[in-house]
């Protein structure tokens, strides 16, 4: 079984092609053969030496992402979602060690796979389940309700395109940024008002919004240069840790996305979501694994719309 993953740190140059052991589901587990994987941030962030903490104690290779689809070919004993050898499914992934989503076949938690959205492409499927679920721990953690008021920074990026969609469809009015060039697309995921994005956009935020914004989704991490765009009493998310001064009666709270991995019901009613056009699949482009390394160099060479897919 071939693996995409590194035995050091370093740059894209670092990926090579492991063959790993053949593996088996356990109890309560289903295994994928798995065509798709996307590359996200955090896959860049564990190549490069950033989240050192993931592989304390274990022996290299490391394999990275998080989120993967193809078709069952094995389930294990006490399976209870009905899922079956010969389902095409996606899933989220929680990358440990060699436990990542760069590989031809992964096990994984039953309550972390479900169907993949009808008449989606393996490489299409793949782009939802950690994005989406961020976004929807987001949302779950904001607590807005219908008619109140979003903000969203990083709003062309995977994430930010969730959480556009996802607050639209509960009712809620939403604020986002943008460069000029990104302005369409933001404004077609279904944004009100679209401002221009920059370090200073919490100052374009208040200009629609003078009391402020009732919660805030911070996809760009621009952290505290964005919490005065959020009313006294209202609500920040950020996305890696951080976690602002206690001002304003603002509600702080963090999006560790980890937290909802074997959350089925809340990753299938996403999959549903796709399958009636809430929400949108955006597949940027896709690599063999024999090019994983040109797939990293271009997400860190940045304005990647949509996700970088690596097939096997």
């Amino acid at each position: 079984m071939r693996a995409v993953g590194f035995s050091r740190y370093g740059g894209p140059e670092v990926l090579e092609i492991y063959d790993l052991p053949e593996i088996h589901a356990g109890p309560g587990q289903v295994r994928i053969r798995n065509h798709a994987a996307t590359v996200n941030p955090t896959d860049i962030m564990l190549r490069s030496g950033m989240l050192p903490a993931r592989h304390k104690g274990l022996a290299p290779p490391y394999i990275p992402g998080m989120e993967a689809a193809g078709v069952v070919d094995e389930v294990g004993e006490g399976v209870t979602t009905g899922v079956r050898v010969g389902d095409a499914v996606l899933g989220m992934v929680i990358p440990h060690g060699d436990h990542g989503a760069y590989r031809e076949q992964i096990v994984l938690s039953a309550r972390s796979v479900v169907p993949a959205p009808s008449g989606k492409s393996h490489a299409e499927a793949c782009t939802l389940p950690m994005n989406g679920l961020t976004a929807r721990m987001s949302l779950d953690l904001l607590n807005l309700s219908s008619g109140q008021s979003l903000a969203v920074t990083g709003a062309a990026g995977a994430y930010g395109g969730y959480v556009i969609q996802l607050a639209k469809a509960e009712g809620l009015t939403v604020i986002a940024d943008a460069s000029e060039k990104d302005a369409p697309l933001v404004a077609a995921l279904g944004a009100d008002i679209v401002v221009r994005r920059g370090d200073d956009v919490a100052t374009r935020i208040r200009e629609h919004f003078p009391d402020g914004v009732d919660g805030l989704a911070d996809g760009a991490v621009l952290n505290a240069l964005v919490i005065p765009a959020v009313r006294d009493g209202g609500a920040f998310t950020s996305l890696r840790g951080f976690l602002g001064e206690p001002q304003r009666n603002i509600k702080f709270v963090r999006t560790f996305v980890m937290e909802y991995d074997g959350q089925f019901a809340k990753l299938d009613r996403l999959r549903r979501q796709v399958d009636d056009g809430t929400l949108t699949l955006r597949l940027a482009a896709t690599y063999p694994k024999e090019q994983a390394s040109e797939a990293h160099e271009r997400l860190e060479a940045g304005g990647t719309r949509g996700r970088l897919v690596i097939e096997f």
